[in-house]
């Protein structure tokens, strides 16, 4: 049992090893491939067997004692002696962490207080608590004297805006290890790149931009069609992408701005463009004003207004 316990111990110690450095949210993104997976299975095992042990144990005692009290029961019966429970170690024990006066010995402690026949018993608070209440004044005063003193732990406030300062500096370190390309919207010019246009149809899909539009973009209940001519907001590419970046809040349309870098916004643009002409079927009727695409496909004029 000790060379289990040992070889379980030394696996445990190596994987652990192994490990230091890791996000533990890797564990929820990539289970099966986290160093530390068995040993949060082992783990998880020997809480459950724990748990499953001392479930056993307490039965087992309360089992043991309820045999014990019928064996005595028995005995007193055959002997005529009336039978007297002798109060166990867990009894002893609560009686004594609670200062109790057992029944028989209530008189001694009886007032003269007597209402509508009820005697007042001059007991006392129980050790546990007077002991806990000597606790808080002592910690009370170790609080004072560390927080506010010494000043040797931040206070509250002090120690959110450190996690705050914190939070900003992975956010700068994030930033600067992931530059952000600076795209001017009012000189941008759609041209088909495969590669941008590519990563727009992915960008498209994991923002979940068919829920409204349809992956096709056709278009459904709520969002427009966006493989006409027609256009609510403007069709050419700054216009597509001044939509995007900023939404359109009060028809439902959120400001992806906030939520993606201008190179992704500049991608879905990219991406929404190329769908012109696409015609998809049970595509969604014309909505806003008609854009007519130049032959190249670099941008798109407005020509008229629909009535």
């Amino acid at each position: 049992m000790k060379k289990v316990l040992l070889s379980v111990a030394t696996i445990m110690f190596s994987l652990l090893s192994n490990a230091q450095g890791m996000d533990t949210n890797d564990l929820i993104d990539d289970p099966t491939n986290h160093p530390l997976l068995a040993v949060y299975i082992i783990g998880g095992f020997m809480v459950i067997i724990s748990i499953f042990l001392i479930a056993i144990a307490f039965v087992l005692v309360k089992t043991i004692n309820t045999l014990t009290i019928e064996a005595a029961k028995e005995k007193a019966e055959r002997t005529g002696v009336p039978y007297m429970r002798v109060p166990g170690w867990w009894d002893r024990f609560t009686q004594r962490v609670n200062a109790s006066v057992p029944v028989e010995a209530e008189k001694n402690i009886e007032l003269d207080h007597s209402y509508d026949g009820i005697k007042e018993l001059d007991n006392h608070l129980p050790p546990w608590w007077k002991w806990l209440f000597y606790g808080t004044i002592g910690w009370s005063a170790i609080y004072i004297v560390v927080y506010h003193f010494s000043n040797s732990l931040p206070l509250s406030l002090e120690e959110y805006q450190i996690e705050v300062a914190l939070a900003d500096e992975k956010k700068r370190l994030f930033n600067a290890a992931r530059p952000q390309i600076a795209i001017d919207e009012n000189s941008l010019t759609f041209t088909q790149d495969a590669a941008i246009i590519e990563k727009g149809k992915s960008l498209f899909a994991e923002y979940n931009c068919g829920s409204c539009h349809r992956n096709d973009g056709g278009g459904n209940t709520i969002g427009p069609n966006l493989t006409d001519e027609y256009w609510l907001h403007g069709g050419q590419i700054k216009n597509i992408f001044s939509t995007i970046k900023n939404g359109v809040v009060e028809k439902g349309m959120p400001a992806w701005g906030k939520a993606m870098s201008p190179d992704a916004v500049r991608d879905i643009s990219f991406f929404v463009m190329s769908l012109q002409g696409t015609n998809p079927q049970n595509a969604k009727g014309p909505q806003g004003e008609i854009f007519k695409i130049s032959a190249e496909k670099t941008d798109s004029v407005k020509v008229q207004a629909s009535l």
